[in-house]
């Protein structure tokens, strides 16, 4: 493992003052790079770039009425990132950190977790959610970087558009089409941290209007390192493969047919803390080196029908969408095992009625059984299930006056397998008084539904001298949120953007941890015989908390010339939870509260030099997190990239510099190493033949 001090902090500290002085020496009218790149269009112009994820059609960013973030194809090519999670380092207001080399704690506004259950994420229509526990699993979620059209980012909620689960966010991925990735794309590097890395991507015309594309990739990732700078023993190594074919005769009969698939296989190192139950005395923790293995594949077939005209506006058509996918994932450790189908159908409509009424609805259909491996130490009873979910939304939005006041309201109706039917409803006000402002506010109830683990896990915790034993509770509800809140956008000048949303946050019926054993119903499984050993320490999961959070996100743009631009990005997170009366959890709300960061800021330049060069760079400073002992740290990503020709890019990359290494997150549920995020480089050659950059 390379080792990086006070070197790193003046090579640092010198690349950020070097951008500042050849931005005061450059020529802008020299020999700029010629591109298309959407990240130094000016303020003004981003702001007209067409969104789909607040309300499931297009619309202008500027005229959303929600909080959202855009992050073009070419952000994340100019950030350096190489996975998805560290793309969303990006989102002002969005908690990311790092576990070790293979996990994340993602998470928007608050309760952030490695099994975090408040944030929605999809990808080409496909919900990467799993009802295991209501998150993500950041290890699984990967696509071709290249591919990457957009991330459309939305922080609040938006479940009655989404549904459940989408509490305090939700983040749509989307790739590009076949169509836009003709020709042959090849690329290639490696370096400290990421050893070494490659992917192809081949997309050719197969018949009229009908096109396709190939992909594949692989990495192998070193390991990260303790707090003490040694090595961790977690690389992790990850393979994937995808198609996707598209037939387009939206020009002649309206249509569009999209075929697409991924599949998958990865190895990562990992050291886990197991629980073994039959050596005495009945506390015994043993530490298990182990590789984590993941593999799966998904495959999505939507078809698309326009009613309309193509000459018409996108945001006037009429159009319906069908969409079907299927997921199957395996995931293989010493502590857990599962096999999970998935299969899910929707149906979407979407039209207008005069200039003034913008309708969309649309129901759906999700049926996911799983297999799971039980170990002493993670167990789920049944050992099989089968979870079903029904739902049917609407949504009107409403012209009151034109280019000047518009309502919109909606709603989502569910029904699961725990708790029955939920209603999620929410009204949202656009108000535009002049060209260049716009205020926005909106009231939304979203639920967060139980998961398989709040209703059916048995976890057993090696917390030495003791143990602490989770069990599941049949009769745990639903999580409840009432959100306010209020958005500022401003066109100060042509050159300058301004963007601010403040909200309140009112929670009902969070999950509490309570000790004893639920008084309704029988544990799902045995503990251990009397006499119960005076080191065990029995709990169970319910909904014990409540409270509220507020806080606000600030996030305004300056184009200081045509070839550079500052991105600056401040959120601010205020938590208050409490234990309900009658609970008995004294410990969970204080944890809740110091897992996420109070404060964030971020300071981003982007910059366009002569002779075919960009030169980018990113400062951030995430607060402290009392709950595991992590002090605040800031941390800078530097990129050169240099365009030698059209078609060629190399580039250099340093991440998360200032300091050898810093501690992002820590385990929580599951009894993993505790490790720190070292500084890394890598070196990348981008090549694309006869496509789209």
């Amino acid at each position: 493992m390379y080792s990086f001090g006070a070197a790193t902090r003046r090579l640092a500290v010198a690349l950020v003052w070097l951008s500042v002085s050849i931005g005061a020496r450059a020529d802008p009218k020299a020999d700029l790079l010629a591109t298309t790149d959407l990240t130094l269009l000016p303020p003004e112009k981003l702001l007209e770039i067409d969104v789909y994820s607040p309300s499931k059609r297009p619309e202008k960013l500027s005229e959303t009425a929600a909080a959202i973030t855009v992050l073009t194809r070419d952000d994340i090519a100019r950030s350096g990132a190489t996975s998805i999670p560290e793309a969303l380092r990006l989102v002002p207001g969005l908690d990311v950190a790092q576990v070790d080399a293979e996990q994340w704690a993602i998470s928007a506004r608050g309760f952030n977790d490695i099994f975090a259950n408040k944030l929605l994420v999809l990808q080409d229509g496909r919900s990467l959610y799993t009802p295991l526990f209501s998150g993500v699993f950041w290890n699984v979620q990967d696509t071709f970087m290249e591919d990457i059209e957009r991330i459309e980012v939305i922080r609040g909620p938006g479940a009655s558009l989404w549904g459940a689960n989408a509490v305090n966010g939700v983040i749509n991925i989307t790739t590009k089409t076949a169509r836009d990735t003709q020709g042959l794309l090849l690329t290639g590097g490696g370096g400290t941290l990421e050893r070494a890395f490659g992917g192809f991507r081949y997309g050719d015309q197969l018949g009229d209007d009908l096109y396709f594309r190939v992909y594949g990739k692989y990495f192998d990732r070193e390991d990260s390192v303790f707090p003490n700078g040694n090595e961790a023993d977690d690389a992790w190594q990850k393979g994937q493969g995808g198609f996707r074919l598209d037939w387009d005769k939206t020009e002649t009969s309206g249509n569009l047919l999209t075929l697409q698939g991924d599949i998958y296989h990865s190895i990562g190192n990992q050291t886990f803390n197991t629980f073994a139950p039959n050596n005495p005395p009945f506390y015994s923790e043993t530490i298990h080196q182990d590789n984590y293995r993941t593999t799966g594949g998904n495959v999505l077939a939507r078809f698309t029908h326009s009613f309309s005209d193509p000459s018409e506006a996108a945001d006037e058509r009429s159009d319906l969408q069908l969409q079907f996918y299927y997921d199957r994932s395996e995931q293989d450790s010493v502590i857990f095992k599962e096999q999970r189908d998935t299969f899910d159908f929707d149906f979407q409509n979407k039209f207008a009625i005069g200039w003034w009424n913008h309708i969309v609805w649309g129901a759906g259909y999700r049926s996911s059984a799983d297999k799971i491996g039980n170990t002493p130490t993670v167990a789920f009873y049944p050992e099989r299930q089968t979870t079903e979910l029904f739902n049917a939304f609407a949504q009107d939005e409403i012209t009151i006056l034109p280019q000047r006041l518009r309502l919109t309201v909606g709603a989502k109706a569910e029904h699961n397998d725990y708790t029955g039917g939920e209603f999620q409803p929410s009204a949202r006000m656009l108000w535009t008084p002049t060209g260049r402002q716009t205020i926005w506010g909106a009231v939304s109830r979203a639920v967060r539904t139980p998961s398989r683990a709040e209703e059916g896990i048995v976890l057993n915790q090696p917390l030495a001298p003791a143990v602490v034993s989770i069990y599941g509770n049949q009769d745990f509800q639903a999580e409840e949120l009432l959100a306010y809140e209020l958005g500022y956008r401003l066109e100060a000048r042509k050159n300058i953007t301004l963007d601010l949303t403040l909200f309140y946050n009112v929670y009902h019926d969070l999950r509490s941890q309570e000790i004893g054993f639920s008084p309704t119903q029988p544990i799902v499984a045995p503990p251990p015989p009397p006499p119960f050993p005076p080191q065990w320490v029995p709990t169970y999961l319910a909904n014990g908390l409540g409270g509220d959070t507020y806080g606000l996100e600030f996030a305004p743009a300056w184009q200081v010339t045509d070839w550079w631009r500052l991105q600056p990005a401040y959120s601010l997170l205020k938590m208050q939870l409490h234990a309900e009366p009658g609970s008995s959890d004294t410990t969970t709300a204080a944890f809740l509260q110091g897992s996420s960061p109070q404060q964030q800021f971020s300071l981003r330049s982007l910059m366009d030099l002569p002779h075919q060069v960009t030169f980018d760079w990113t400062l951030r400073y995430v607060d402290q997190l009392p709950a595991f002992n992590i002090h605040s740290y800031f941390a800078l990503d530097v990129r050169v990239g240099w365009h030698p020709a059209h078609d060629l890019e190399l580039a250099l990359v340093g991440q998360n510099l200032l300091n050898a290494h810093h501690a992002e997150f820590a385990p929580t549920f599951i009894g993993t190493q505790r490790t720190d995020v070292p500084a890394s480089f890598y070196g990348q050659l981008t090549w694309n033949f006869g496509g789209k950059p």
